[in-house]
């Protein structure tokens, strides 16, 4: 009985697919690599942009890593992992995307020989904490505070900040014309943290020197009814009640939010009996009041926090307490829109930036670009503290591992040096993308950055010249806090997958679910499809 062969033990259903062991471990470390080399290309001044075009025909052209990750729709469960570092670099500092995909896969194919020849992950995992640690130390040791400088010295150096993050975009073009203009953006919301405060609008036409910042609130000019015409469109020191209720004659199914401005300082009660239909805008231009209908709930609370009003559901008992006030009102031409446009708010905590550009996709990148400077420099106010880019803090921070590595016995060494030798990714890429030489510019790094001295340590590839130069003093800087976050979350990445040795997939169940909303589409298609054959034929 002993020599029978014992049953097969069933632990899973039919067909569920089971890898794991190293072949597995290779398997997502190649996967990561992959997404990694799609995005490749994108980092730094000489980037290269994605067009990416999707099944409903959206055509979307950018270099930010978290926008070409989100638009992939990547597949793989490893791969995944670096679509949400992405994302948490992205809504974290908002800059540094491309980077912490990059450096993800870097650490991933440096520990990959070590998989293939037996190494068990985990001292690997605990070399790269280690090697982390170290790394965001001597970030915080050679982070310079901008912290203490008078208004005029930190606008410049929040600026030069701003500069860096837009070289590497589509409009790094025009970086400098860009980034005072974020600056000022930000300054005039002070500490808010909202970022809403900030409103982008988007009008085709022109060129990109033609967008301009409104220090106070710009929106569309709203849904206009007849008698609009009359109305007067420049008004000094108006009064300003906001409303979210409805002042239609017969009632409507959505709110219109109306807003009135009352120049003569003419009692807003009389509001209270009107409609914002065509009688009430005839009556309201017969007094010269502007009003507009329907705006949006986000320029309603934006307009709130500039002008000091408060949102009103009511007309009735309107006190001088909630209303707004503002130094012009008035209604321009931008583009073939018209625009409201409040200046000279008192609370002044909002601004908004009217974006111009030839192309829809052109717009968009550009939106998306000015949304990265605008946290990097909220970050970099928060934080104070910057570092030299280009490169430089990674040279530096990987000369460093490499030296402390020396200091230990035992594997552990291999590994820090494999985890600093991965740092090196960012200046050899930066030069692979300028169409520079790498390894003639990287040993030129290397040999600065190793003087005794330490006077190499702000040195990083000059993209203009295709040599190297001293980041800070050309004022290519990025807050400490994008650098601290890309490196944390691209070691969490790379420990995370190599902490996974099985992945089980049951494709029954998913081709199940496939069949069934099939067979719930035809439900819903072919009802119809066999009525109308019913008429037309005759039954057997």
């Amino acid at each position: 009985m002993s020599t029978m062969m014992q049953p097969q033990i069933i632990l899973l259903k039919e067909g569920t697919d089971t890898s794991q062991g190293k072949a597995q471990l290779v398997s997502n470390i190649n996967a990561v690599m992959a997404v990694a080399d799609v995005v490749r290309t994108t980092l730094g001044p000489r980037g290269m942009d994605k067009l990416i075009h999707d099944d409903k025909g959206n055509t979307t052209i950018s270099n930010g890593g978290a926008t070409i990750m989100k638009l992939l729709d990547i597949v793989h469960p490893a791969a995944k992992i670096l679509v949400d570092i992405a994302k948490s670099q992205d809504s974290e500092v908002g800059d540094g995307t491309t980077t912490v995909v990059l450096l993800a896969g870097e650490f991933l194919k440096e520990a990959k020989p070590f998989i293939e020849d037996g190494v068990h992950p985990q001292n690997l995992i605990r070399s790269y904490r280690t090697a982390s640690y170290l790394a965001i130390e001597k970030i915080k040791e050679l982070a310079v505070s901008i912290e203490g400088k008078s208004l005029e010295e930190k606008r410049s150096l929040l600026a030069k900040c701003a500069a860096t993050t837009l070289s590497s975009k589509l409009i790094g073009g025009e970086k400098e014309f860009f980034a005072s203009m974020v600056v000022d953006s930000v300054l005039a919301i002070g500490n808010d943290d909202r970022l809403n405060m900030i409103g982008i609008k988007k009008v085709p036409g022109g060129t990109m020197r033609d967008s301009f910042l409104v220090n106070g609130v710009a929106f569309k000019k709203t849904f206009s009814y007849a008698g609009f015409e009359q109305q007067p469109k420049k008004f000094e020191n108006p009064k300003i009640l906001l409303l979210n209720i409805e002042l239609e004659l017969k009632s409507e199914k959505e709110n219109a939010e109306i807003r009135l401005s009352d120049p003569l300082q003419v009692e807003p009660k009389l509001l209270s009996r009107l409609a914002i239909g065509d009688l009430g805008t005839q009556y309201f231009a017969d007094r010269d009041i502007f009003c507009a209908g329907r705006v949006a709930e986000e320029d309603l609370q934006r307009v709130a926090a500039a002008t000091g009003g408060t949102v009103q559901t009511s007309v009735n008992n309107v006190i001088d307490e909630v209303l707004g006030s503002c130094e012009i009102f008035e209604e321009k031409q931008v583009g073939n829109e018209r625009f409201n446009i409040f200046s000279g708010c008192p609370s002044g905590q909002t601004a908004t930036i009217v974006l111009r550009g030839g192309a829809d996709q052109f717009i968009e990148e550009a939106e998306r670009s000015l949304h990265d400077a605008i946290m990097i420099v909220r970050r970099a106010m928060k934080n104070s503290t910057v570092v030299a880019g280009g490169g430089a803090i990674d040279m530096e921070i990987s000369r460093y591992l490499r030296q402390h590595a020396r200091t230990i016995a035992g594997k552990s060494q291999l590994f820090i040096n494999s985890y600093a030798k991965a740092l090196e990714v960012i200046p050899r890429q930066l030069c692979d993308n300028a169409g520079f030489d790498a390894t003639d510019v990287l040993n030129k790094l290397r040999q600065k950055h190793a003087l005794a001295s330490g006077e190499g340590a702000l040195y990083g590839v000059d993209i203009n010249t295709g040599g190297i130069a001293d980041s800070y003093a050309n004022f290519v800087w990025e807050p400490a806090v994008v650098k601290i976050n890309a490196i944390n979350a691209a070691t969490e990445a790379a420990c995370l997958i190599l902490s996974v040795d099985e992945t089980v997939k049951n494709p029954k169940s998913e081709s199940a679910q496939g069949e069934a909303a099939a067979s719930a589409m035809g439900r819903g298609r072919g009802g119809g499809a066999l009525r109308g054959r019913g008429r037309g034929m005759r039954r057997r």
